[in-house]
């Protein structure tokens, strides 16, 4: 049976809050954020002195009145930003249990929808294997992103995906002009640094979102079962075993479990990235005025 939080009430729930990026980042022309640089605004920023060739309009003639000297009025910028979402649609994901990957694209729809909201792009690019695929181009207003969400929940999970050589193999990201988010559960034997370090060298303000179900978070498994990798298509592969679950094997897996986070939030705190965890047995909205909020990334 389909899973699905997307409707009118889950959208309306959200419009009360707002994407809060680093004002460092330059962006688009005609936006909401506001930026380090100085623009075209009403809102009054600073004053510097005239210079050859600066716009004598700006000249604050009052300034010239007491100081014999001529200073310009700056204003303060806002610009449009360009929102990414990657989307991991391994089989991990959503292939054996549907409610986790609804609760994915919820995410990914809740920070669209803020995206556009606040008269910002926003992309939804799917990692499928080594390769991304963007269905619905940028997005820019209410209504195309209404029309792409009816086709983003009909995304298929299946098979592995490779974050890293998804996200670096040369896709026109864009320089120092938005938010890039990676939405995934990070159970891969890939190499998911590579990705960071690329979004980090375009400059852009980079979020990894770990999804995780309870039974992930805290295995309820004892005795004998069957352990079978969602990712692979041979019975056959060393991945699935047959094992006998003690508990000092769920407490092993707890502490490589806190051990994996702790190393992703590690890196990402190097490179200047933000990192959560969440586990669908939360609201997404409580998620992303919650967890967000601490990032700063909500407002």
């Amino acid at each position: 049976m389909a899973v699905s939080y997307l409707n009118d009430a889950f959208f309306s729930r959200l419009e009360t809050l707002a994407l809060n990026l680093r004002p460092e980042l330059s962006g688009f022309f005609g936006g909401k954020h506001l930026v380090r640089t100085y623009g075209q605004t009403v809102e009054f920023a600073d004053y510097r002195e005239y210079m050859l060739g600066d716009d004598i309009r700006r000249i604050d003639w009052n300034l010239y009145s007491r100081f014999e000297k001529y200073f310009l009025k700056l204003f303060t910028d806002e610009r449009q930003m360009h929102t990414q979402i990657f989307l991991d649609c391994s089989a991990s994901m959503g292939k054996i249990n549907p409610e986790k990957g609804a609760y994915a694209i919820a995410v990914a729809a809740a920070l669209g929808f803020l995206s556009v909201h606040n008269m910002d792009k926003v992309s939804f690019k799917m990692i499928k294997e080594d390769k991304l695929e963007n269905p619905f181009g940028t997005i820019v207003g209410k209504q195309s992103f209404f029309r792409a969400i009816s086709t983003l929940e009909q995304t298929a999970f299946a098979d592995g995906a490779d974050i890293s050589a998804a996200i670096s193999s040369g896709i026109d990201a864009g320089t120092k002009d938005g938010l890039s988010v990676i939405i995934s559960d990070f159970f891969s034997e890939n190499d998911w640094k590579k990705a960071i370090d690329y979004l980090c060298y375009k400059q852009r303000q980079v979020l990894l979102i770990q999804v995780l179900t309870p039974d992930e978070v805290e295995p309820v498994y004892n005795g004998r079962v069957n352990l079978i990798d969602s990712e692979s298509l041979d019975m056959l592969d060393d991945r699935n075993m047959k094992i006998r679950i003690t508990r000092s094997m769920q407490l092993a897996y707890a502490d490589a479990l806190k051990d994996m986070q702790a190393e992703i939030k590690s890196y990402c705190n190097s490179r200047g990235a933000d990192f959560i965890s969440v586990c669908t047995d939360r609201p997404v909205e409580k998620v992303l005025f919650g967890e967000l909020l601490k990032t700063g990334i909500m407002a």
